[in-house]
């Protein structure tokens, strides 16, 4: 039951209020509830969405995105749970904020709320006061990490976040493009990269920045994985980039005057790639890649890993 009070009624102090540029949705089967909410949200300036149900609520944002949702934990049909859960799966949705509205204020129902990807919850009933405060919260931050992600996406940057267990949390469209190329049963799979890369992801936290980084495909076709860091809690930053070797190969035979083995070792070499990793992304043994290095090296008229690189780099970059 929401409280009413003559209290709870007023609207928040002017310098207080939301920006006025805000949009809430607010999703609840109560119409007392629903007329309370919207009356307290217009007085401060927010412009106000309603849906009765989840599936209204997910058909709506279809239509508009809110910039911050208040969310009914228990309606009838689809719960606020699963309601929040499906509009985070929803990569133009998935960063809009999520407040719970609950009277169940057991600790399980509040971690529910939370690992179905809400920011929050106010029980009920409701103060205003206490809503607008962590409405504001969550929606300045909310627009700061927007903004940011917008340069990203602008910028043409290829960056994901992802939890421990290998759950996408956010990327860039050109970060999706590019890993659904590699792992097109991504959607299917509730948005999770697989096990053994989610693995990679927790070994590559221990190790901070100096982690080797995951590369999948073939000579032809890769993608490659570097971790960046931990923004959160469970919130792992990675870059993604794609090493199309093919044409880079021909550049450096003919420039260069190397097998096409030779130029493709070249090519991780001047990658940064260890003798190891170089081994394993051409499938050749550590044995055969310093063989090839060292005929790279005579080719070449160089003595070390640095010179040869610096050459590659020339060669590929004087097109």
């Amino acid at each position: 039951m929401i409280g009413k009070s003559s209290e709870d009624m007023s609207p928040p102090a002017l310098g207080e209020r939301v920006h006025p540029r805000d949009i809430v949705l607010v999703v609840d089967d109560s119409p007392e509830t629903l007329s309370f909410l919207t009356h307290a949200l217009e007085e401060s300036g927010v412009t106000v969405l309603v849906a009765v149900d989840g599936t209204a609520a997910l058909h709506l944002m279809e239509q508009i995105t809110p910039d911050l949702i208040l969310l009914d934990a228990v309606m009838p049909g689809l719960s606020g749970f699963e309601t929040c859960r499906r509009l985070k799966q929803n990569d133009d949705l998935a960063h809009v904020p999520v407040i719970f509205m609950t009277g169940l204020t057991e600790t399980e129902h509040i971690v529910k709320g939370l690992e179905a990807g809400g920011v929050d919850y106010v029980a009920k009933p409701i103060v205003v006061d206490e809503l607008m405060a962590r409405m504001r919260v969550h929606l300045t931050n909310a627009r700061r990490t927007q903004d940011a992600r917008i340069a990203l996406d602008t910028a043409g940057r290829f960056l994901l976040a992802v939890s421990g267990d290998g759950r996408i949390l956010w990327n860039t469209p050109q970060a999706a493009k590019l890993l659904k190329q590699f792992y097109p049963a991504l959607e299917e799979q509730d948005f999770r990269l697989p096990p053994d890369l989610a693995a990679w992801i927790t070994r590559a936290a221990a190790s901070g920045r100096n982690a080797t980084g995951w590369t999948v495909g073939d000579a032809t076709a890769r993608l490659e994985l570097s971790y960046l860091g931990q923004v959160r809690a469970d919130e792992h930053v990675l870059r993604l980039s794609g090493a199309q070797p093919g044409g880079e190969v021909a550049l450096l035979r003919q420039r260069l005057s190397l097998t096409a083995r030779e130029a493709e070792v070249l090519i991780w070499l001047a990658r940064g790639k260890s003798n190891r990793d170089i081994s394993d992304i051409l499938t050749i043994s550590p044995r055969t890649v310093n063989k090839h290095l060292e005929q790279i090296y005579e080719k070449l008229g160089v003595e070390n890993r640095a010179s040869a690189t610096a050459l590659a780099v020339r060669a590929l970059s004087d097109q």
